[in-house]
């Protein structure tokens, strides 16, 4: 499989345009696209790295409860701590992250149960409903646009068994490299369309062009990811919009793990 630098887009400004211009070189390198077409032409859709967000990286999520992994009953109160971040507030924004889907909510905690889609939490206390069996749990920061936040100390993960079913999560381990797929995700209608974000969120694993990476494929369109960090993907056609992340090794194989080949459907009105 052959693959071709990503160009991203020119320096706007004139008087900038060499600062610019190594800037996006420098960013380009994480990512490169499949030669593929649709038809005669190349494919219209693109990603690009997502720059300039606030790093945010002091900042902390502590799970203070429970404490134990052995529940007998279904509902679970959950109990953070969040230090150097405020949730509810708006994150400050730049030219492309005002143009993404945001909550009015504010910052918040995306909380992932056995890598389904996240639930959005303002408020570092809260209840959730499980089944019986094994449940695997990665809670992180989320800015208010919802793209992740990034550090060592950002998330909690946290496997639990409730009941005394036998019944297990097969091939899932958290000590383990491990994708958690974050967006896109639901539906997006008017201009929120235009700029979709694709984030993830990495446990155990670092990307780089010689190891480990992302394989993002688009509406059948592949880009290799090289870097972990958020991405803007654009040109996507009204629709529904079928997203594959896969976490491979140098090689191109498959890294063990359940949840390192995830597919979501989103739609655009």
């Amino acid at each position: 499989m052959t693959y071709k630098i990503l160009p991203l887009y020119a320096a706007v400004a004139l008087l900038s345009f060499s600062s610019c211009k190594n800037r996006d070189k420098k960013a380009s390198e994480n990512v490169q696209v499949e030669e593929t077409s649709q038809g005669d032409s190349i494919s219209q859709i693109t990603i690009e790295p997502l720059l300039d967000s606030p790093a945010f990286s002091d900042a902390k999520l502590s799970l203070t409860a429970p404490s134990g992994d052995q529940f007998s009953k279904n509902t679970i109160d959950f109990k953070f701590e969040v230090e150097n971040y405020e949730l509810g507030a708006q994150t400050d924004k730049n030219d492309i992250t005002k143009t993404l889907a945001n909550s009015d909510k504010g910052q918040h905690i995306h909380f992932i149960v056995d890598n389904n889609p996240y639930s959005a939490h303002y408020e570092p206390n809260f209840s959730k409903d499980f089944s019986e069996g094994i449940h695997h749990i990665v809670a992180f920061l989320s800015r208010s646009y919802h793209e992740s936040v990034k550090n060592a100390n950002s998330f909690v993960a946290k496997t639990i068994e409730v009941g005394n079913s036998p019944q297990r999560q097969s091939n899932v381990d958290l000590n383990k490299p491990t994708l958690i797929y974050s967006r896109p995700k639901g539906e997006y209608t008017g201009k929120d369309t235009e700029n979709l974000m694709l984030d993830f969120f990495l446990l155990n694993t670092e990307l780089s062009e010689n190891g480990n990476y992302v394989k993002a494929t688009i509406n059948g369109e592949s880009f290799k990811i090289t870097k972990w960090q958020p991405y803007i993907i654009k040109g996507l056609p009204k629709g529904e919009v079928k997203i594959r992340l896969q976490l491979l090794d140098a090689d191109g194989k498959p890294i063990e793990g359940d949840y390192n080949d995830v597919t979501r459907n989103v739609s655009l009105k």
